[in-house]
């Protein structure tokens, strides 16, 4: 693919599949091998699973407040498998599918949203950052990390993403601004679902695309179409190899869509129509995904159904594992931030110990 050719001012998605797993530009599909194929279908069902059964917990007072990522799983996943081990991965809080890939353990998921302090630490060598609820947030320390494998000599990429709502935060143009004089090496990915929590992307900014947001800080700006892996995937991929030779960032709108709720503590129904919702149905990437691999006689019903028992036992028993044994320690909150701590929090923790002992 080639950027120049899908400017970010024109409403042109770049697409590799179209909604019926039909192939639309051959010379653009992706050399991946079969078991990758099989293992991106794998992973967008692990997610699917993963939402729906979260959303089961919640619902029956067993799990908090839950972002769900129904609808956007191609989004995250397709962007996420063109990242290296040793490439920055900088989420909000929407990006279960990136993680997934990333190697963030489900049991660390679960304890984020059960609200464990553990849920944010991440395995050595899994160089994902924690979840960031502030909007926008996240973008400066994304910039931040790419400027620092700059002056490190290190060769490394840092992809982050944001909600379209997100682009309307003053630190997200800072951390273009930023990224973009100083060359930082970060690929930053909206994921456009067309709602800012209940505001619909129309009413949250003018612009006809947020792709063309790239073009005031000088960087190449491209839209997508979300719901294509393989065009998520390619153009991630082409705006990564951009970055690691030294070329700077880029910006890509990711044109999806939410199928659930903003969160759990979230009602749609009072500020967007069904039939909205049923016509994005039929652009569900995973079922598009699937209809490719069922053409190309990869896929089969039998394997699926097989899988999908395989996916939801290992959440049942990851989610049993967690649940009941999860509660937060006071002490942990004062040390797994850092690896020595510091005298301030040393301080506090030892008057909260203090205060345990009935001293004063």
């Amino acid at each position: 693919m080639r950027f120049e050719d899908y400017s970010p001012l024109e409403d042109k998605h770049y697409s590799i599949l179209d909604p019926n797993g039909q192939v639309i530009t051959e010379e653009d599909l992706p050399s991946l091998l079969e078991e990758e194929l099989v293992y991106l279908y794998r992973t967008m069902l692990f997610s699917r699973i993963i939402d729906e059964k979260t959303l089961s917990y919640q619902r029956q007072g067993r799990m908090l407040t839950y972002a769900p990522n129904i609808g956007q799983e191609a989004a995250q996943i397709g962007s996420a498998y063109a990242m290296e081990k040793g490439d920055w991965l900088v989420p909000s809080f929407r990006e279960l599918g990136a993680w997934l890939v990333k190697g963030v353990p489900l049991k660390n998921i679960f304890l984020y949203w059960y609200g464990n302090e553990w849920g944010s630490y991440m395995p050595e060598g899994v160089k994902v950052l924690p979840v960031s609820v502030p909007i926008s947030s996240q973008l400066q320390h994304a910039t931040g990390i790419g400027m620092a494998n700059n002056i490190k000599g290190e060769n490394h990429v840092v992809v982050a993403y944001v909600g379209d709502g997100g682009t309307s935060q003053g630190d997200f143009h800072e951390a273009l601004n930023f990224a973009t004089v100083f060359k930082a090496p970060v690929v930053f990915i909206i994921q456009n679902n067309q709602y800012a929590i209940s505001v619909p992307r129309k009413k949250q900014t003018a612009s006809k695309t947020l792709a063309q947001k790239a073009i005031a800080y000088n960087m190449p700006g491209i839209l997508v179409d979300g719901n294509d892996i393989f065009a998520m995937y390619s153009a991630t991929k082409e705006a990564i190899d951009r970055a690691r030779k030294g070329e700077g960032p880029t910006l890509i709108e990711a044109f999806t869509y939410r199928l659930g709720a903003h969160t759990t503590s979230d009602d749609p129904t009072k500020y967007r129509e069904d039939e909205e919702v049923e016509k994005w149905k039929e652009k569900d990437p995973i079922l598009r995904f699937k209809k490719y691999l069922q053409n190309k006689g990869i896929l089969t019903e039998e394997w699926e159904e097989k899988t999908k028992k395989e996916l939801e036992r290992e959440v049942t028993l990851t989610f049993e594992e967690i649940e009941d044994k999860s509660d937060t320690l006071i002490e942990d909150i004062f040390k797994y931030h850092y690896e020595t701590m510091p005298p301030h929090l040393e301080e506090q923790l030892n008057d909260y110990k203090s205060f345990l002992e009935g001293g004063n």
